[in-house]
């Protein structure tokens, strides 16, 4: 099975995707003049504006939903990983894709809210909408659509767990048989709970990921400032490091910039199409507004939490290098630890806090990854939505796909926490690819259809030069809001388009 799935990924995740990936960040922060720095204050500003309903989520509450997919084992193992395989380096591209990947998320959210719709009484939006809609393409929708629930609720659930359950039996010191049945009794809690949160469905995810993915990401970051504080001193030669490695890399560039941007989408998921689902869901008086958001949610993910990781292995010198022949081109760790675990993680800070290190980062894995998974269910559960819509039977409400769906990620958490971990990165690795691939390649044609984002950037921007703020949930200026013009002037005037099924049009 290994042996397949990484032939796949070898074929899916080719130079091509990850220069794809770059290119159309580079592109989109070209275009919108650098949106994700012109408008980094503006971002803060707004991230509590706009309240909850009873179709939709507030922005705050969209913002740590969309958090909770993003900051996830990635943020912790998947920054070891870049840097066990691709060497110090990779973490500067990781923080170069962190940036322009901004401009990108900007683009997908803003499409996000813009082809969102009502279904059922609650708002769905996300890269199947827009494919279809922007592009008059359902065959798009739905390949999109098919490909991220299989990605979603099968293949990278298994991830988030696996390195739940890896962190677990390493923080309690435990191998072999004693070690298996600890991860079969994580894998029974992690289903319990997943099962009592994903059964509320969309308000109850938001609620959980709204008291925990703050409190962790605060806690997290604090930690890795004390790390920092206590080895001060070396944090020059840790930039000079970073930076020489990036243009000079130990693992060769491709592997630095490799490992750097696939670990850079996988964590921050710009591009990937994941972001979009929780945008359309926000209830925001401006689709560009959300868009900016879930920039800052980029942010947050890759230059605070990713870099937070990073300080802390490369500090404590926690960490090796692999070379293409399998040789070791830095060692500081036992052979046997594997960069695709979180023991990177775990082994720095317990050099500052050796009582409490590795169980902090178990507690901090749980947390983010299973959060991560909630997330990944609301992605799989909309997209379902979108068939079931197209498919004529969403006004049954497609109970039973429902209720199987959710057995599907619960048994996905369960395979993923029990299994090897090459084989569950190995999946996630192809599901984040494949989804990639349909989004990125979709968003650029978008752009040369239509450009809706650029539009609506321009409209945001015409309001606030003439108001100078936005106000409540209210656009105000000489030419009115959104509100006032009506949803069907905005697409139809605004967009040069006219979609019925679009929420925006009314």
């Amino acid at each position: 099975m290994n042996t397949v799935v990484d032939h796949v990924n070898a074929i899916v995740w080719s130079s091509a995707l990850v220069f794809l990936c770059l290119a159309a960040g580079l592109f989109y922060t070209i275009v919108t003049r650098a949106v994700q720095i012109r408008f980094f204050r503006r971002m803060w500003s707004i991230l509590f504006d706009g309240k909850a309903s009873s179709r939709g989520i507030s922005s705050f509450q969209a913002l740590t939903v969309s958090l909770s997919g993003r900051v996830g084992t990635g943020n912790i193992a998947g920054v070891a990983t870049a840097i066990g395989l691709g060497g110090p380096g990779a973490v500067f591209w990781m923080w170069i894709m962190g940036i322009l990947g901004a401009a990108t998320s900007f683009i997908e959210c803003t499409l996000g809210q813009l082809y969102k719709e009502e279904i059922n009484g609650e708002y769905r939006g996300g890269p199947a909408f827009y494919l279809e809609g922007a592009l008059g393409s359902r065959l798009l929708g739905v390949l999109f659509a098919v490909a991220t629930i299989i990605a979603t609720a099968l293949l990278l659930p298994t991830i988030q767990s696996n390195s739940i359950g890896a962190a677990v039996t390493l923080a309690l010191d435990m191998n072999g048989s004693a070690a298996e049945s600890a991860l079969w009794v994580i894998a029974a809690i992690i289903a319990l709970l997943l099962a009592a949160t994903i059964f509320g469905g969309i308000k109850r995810i938001a609620f959980v990921t709204n008291i925990v993915v703050p409190f962790m990401a605060l806690v997290y970051i604090a930690i890795a400032l004390l790390i920092l504080f206590s080895n001060i001193h070396k944090v020059p030669a840790m930039f000079g490091l970073i930076l020489g490695d990036a243009f000079n890399p130990m693992a060769g560039m491709g592997a630095a910039i490799g490992w750097g941007v696939r670990r850079g989408i996988y964590s921050n998921e710009a591009g990937q199409g994941t972001g979009p689902h929780a945008a359309a869901a926000a209830e925001v008086s401006h689709p560009a507004e959300q868009g900016l958001v879930q920039s800052l949610s980029v942010y947050i993910d890759t230059l605070f939490i990713c870099t937070a990781t990073a300080f802390i292995i490369l500090l404590t010198d926690s960490y090796n290098v692999l070379g293409a022949d399998g040789g070791f081109l830095v060692q500081y760790l036992p052979a046997d630890i594997s960069p695709n675990t979180p023991a990177f993680t775990q082994t720095g800070i317990s050099t500052v806090f050796p009582q409490s290190g590795e169980w902090f980062i178990a507690s901090a894995l749980f947390f983010f990854a299973f959060t991560t998974v909630l997330a990944y269910y609301y992605i799989a559960e909309t997209n379902l939505a979108y068939l079931l819509d197209r498919l004529k039977i969403a006004k049954s409400g497609g109970t039973p796909a429902k209720f199987i769906l959710k057995l599907i990620i619960i048994a996905a958490a369960i395979y993923g926490t029990v299994n090897v971990a090459s084989l569950a990165w190995g999946l996630g690795d192809l599901g984040v690819g494949i989804m990639a691939w349909l989004n990125i390649v979709g968003i650029i044609l978008i752009y040369f259809s239509r450009k809706p984002a650029l539009r609506t950037l321009a409209h945001y921007e015409k309001h606030l030069a003439q108001s100078g703020e936005v106000v409540g949930n209210d656009l105000i200026g000489e030419q009115g809001s959104i509100k006032r013009e009506g949803k069907t002037a905005f697409t139809a005037q605004v967009l040069g388009i006219k979609n019925p099924r679009n929420y925006w049009n009314g």
